[in-house]
């Protein structure tokens, strides 16, 4: 931390909002970027810092630069042409990036950074908006080794575990599989959730019972209870699930591994959007086997 005192972050959502938050409160020199500038000037005005008005300026003064957006196209405009952040960013510093998007564009960004002297990092992370707004995070990081000794001790501030998975592209392969196993329990959780209903049991005193044994999940945990109530206006969203669930199965194909549940999940996923729950939190797959009976 001693070393670097000058960051950037570009891409101030849900995540990225309280992300930079947390590098501001750790006394770091804060430079922001958002697409919407006043989402910006907000986090200015709530946080200090410096809000600028393109990637390229973000990184001109930073010796790690943060992005954290919606996917490859997203990164792609945010971190390569005229205003990029690669076009601004000094020899020697180091582009984290944050977004879910895929390893072929990871290596992209590797390349690139080469050309400019720039170090890259894909880093996607796991913990939703509260782990983010917590300081609670957990990041799966590829590169090169003294690079993630270099910018780790920034990225804790924000992360309960940060951990280097291999070259670049590693994080984002390890960020495929947490959203396949995601899937997976979401559906079971799902039809469980269902069954109870269908039975007439009392939902939250069956979760109070089988979640102290090996069916307890942070999805049971963190997610029955609103299934329940049939809550879901908040959390991370379907669309984005399907997202990170199309990387996925597209990897998959290119290395000939099997997963027969994530593609049918992500199908059941196509029917929550097709309800109108496309910014529904991924718990919605309860009400796909619900709306069969009304």
């Amino acid at each position: 931390m001693s070393e670097i005192k000058n960051v950037a972050f570009v891409g101030l959502g849900v995540m990225g909002y309280p992300m930079a938050g947390h590098l501001a409160k750790a006394g770091l020199n804060v430079t922001v970027y958002n697409r919407t500038s006043s989402k910006a000037e907000s986090w200015v005005s709530e946080h200090g810092g410096v809000a600028v008005e393109t990637p390229k300026q973000a990184a001109e003064s930073a010796d790690v630069i943060f992005m954290c957006v919606g996917n490859d196209d997203d990164v792609r405009s945010v971190a390569t042409g005229a205003d990029g952040v690669f076009s601004g960013s000094q020899e020697g510093s180091v582009v984290v990036d944050h977004t879910t998007a895929s390893a072929e564009l990871a290596l992209e960004l590797e390349a690139i950074g080469k050309n400019c002297n720039v170090d890259f990092m894909d880093a996607p992370v796991s913990g939703g908006q509260a782990g983010a707004e917590n300081g609670q995070l957990t990041v799966m990081m590829g590169g090169e080794r003294n690079i993630f000794q270099k910018v780790e001790p920034i990225i804790d501030v924000y992360a309960k575990m940060s951990k280097l998975m291999g070259g670049v592209g590693a994080g984002q392969q390890t960020k495929m599989v947490n959203q396949v196993c995601i899937a997976g329990i979401l559906q079971g959780l799902s039809e469980g959730m269902h069954l109870a209903e269908k039975c007439g049991l009392d939902s939250d005193d069956v979760v109070d019972v089988i979640s102290k044994g090996a069916a307890q999940s942070w999805q049971m945990d963190n997610r029955a209870a609103t299934m329940g109530k049939r809550e879901f206006e908040f959390g991370f969203a379907v669309n984005w699930m399907r997202k990170d669930l199309d990387i996925a199965l597209n990897t998959a194909r290119k290395h000939d591994a099997r997963m027969p549940l994530a593609a049918l999940v992500d199908q059941f996923y196509a029917d929550v959007q097709a309800m109108g729950g496309g910014r529904w939190d991924t718990s919605s797959l309860i009400e796909r086997l619900r709306r069969v009976d009304e």
